[in-house]
C-alpha cells in the first residue's frame, strides 16, 4: 500500500501488537537470536520500558503494558490499575516489574474478567498456549519488538514511522475495531512481520497485527 492508502489510519500509531503461532522452529530461531545478541550486542534505548513475562498466558497483557509504557506521555492515561502499575515500576528492572504484575490482585481480577469477554474458550493459567503476543514499539528513531518471554528488547533498526513504507512493519489493510484500536491483515511488504513471523511459519495463518491508534474522527 503507498501513502495514500495508509492515510485513512488514524494517526499517529503508538504501539503495534501481533499474535502469532509459536512454534519449535520458532523457539530454536529464538534461542539462536539470544546468543547471536549476546555475542555481538546490540543498541537499546535507555527510554524503553521493558517487562519479563512470569506470569502464564498473560503475553496480551504484557504487551499492552509494553505499549502503554512506551507512549504515556502521548497517551496521557488516566488513573487506574495499568497507571499506578506503570508509575511504580517506572525506575525498575524488568525482573523487579514482574514482582510487582505477579502481586497486582486489581490487575490480575482485570486481566480474568476481560479474558471472559471474547468467543474464544479462556485456557488454564497452567495450559501451553501456542499463541503469544508481542508489541513494537518506537524509542529514539528505532523500532524495537517487546517481548516479556525474551530477555531484552529486539532492535529491528531505524524507523520513522511506525507504519509507513520506511518503517521496518509497513504496508496494513486497514479494518477499524473497537475502542481506538485499528486491526490490519499482513502483508508481505511489512519485512519484520514477514520475514520472522509470518514467512517462517510453514503455512501457518494464526496472525493478527492490531495498532495502537486514534479513534476515527
Amino acid at each position: 500500500l503507498d501513502d495514500d492508502a495508509l492515510a485513512f489510519v488514524p494517526q499517529p500509531a503508538a504501539a503495534v501488537l501481533l499474535l502469532f503461532p509459536i512454534t519449535p522452529e520458532y523457539e530454536v530461531r529464538r534461542a539462536q537470536e539470544e546468543v547471536r545478541i549476546r555475542a555481538t550486542g546490540q543498541r537499546v534505548s535507555p527510554s524503553l520500558y521493558f517487562i519479563k513475562q512470569t506470569i502464564p498466558n498473560a503475553c496480551g497483557t504484557i504487551g499492552l503494558l509494553h505499549s502503554l509504557g512506551n507512549n504515556k506521555d502521548l497517551l496521557g492515561l488516566s488513573d487506574g490499575p495499568l497507571k499506578r502499575i506503570l508509575d511504580r515500576s517506572a525506575a525498575l528492572s524488568p525482573e523487579e516489574r514482574a514482582v510487582i504484575l505477579e502481586s497486582d490482585a486489581d490487575l490480575a481480577a482485570i486481566h480474568d474478567e476481560t479474558s471472559r469477554t471474547g468467543q474464544s474458550a479462556v485456557p488454564n493459567p497452567e495450559d501451553d498456549v501456542d499463541l503469544h503476543f508481542v508489541a513494537f514499539v518506537a524509542a529514539d528513531g528505532e523500532l524495537y519488538e517487546m517481548d516479556g518471554r525474551k530477555p531484552f528488547p529486539i532492535n529491528h533498526g531505524a524507523c520513522s514511522d511506525l507504519l509507513k513504507a520506511n518503517c521496518a512493519l509497513t504496508e496494513f489493510v486497514c479494518v477499524p475495531v473497537y475502542g481506538g484500536l485499528v486491526r490490519f491483515g499482513s502483508q508481505d511488504s511489512a519485512r519484520v512481520v514477514r520475514d520472522e513471523f509470518v514467512g517462517r511459519s510453514a503455512g501457518l495463518v494464526q496472525f493478527t497485527v492490531i495498532a495502537l491508534a486514534p479513534s476515527s474522527p
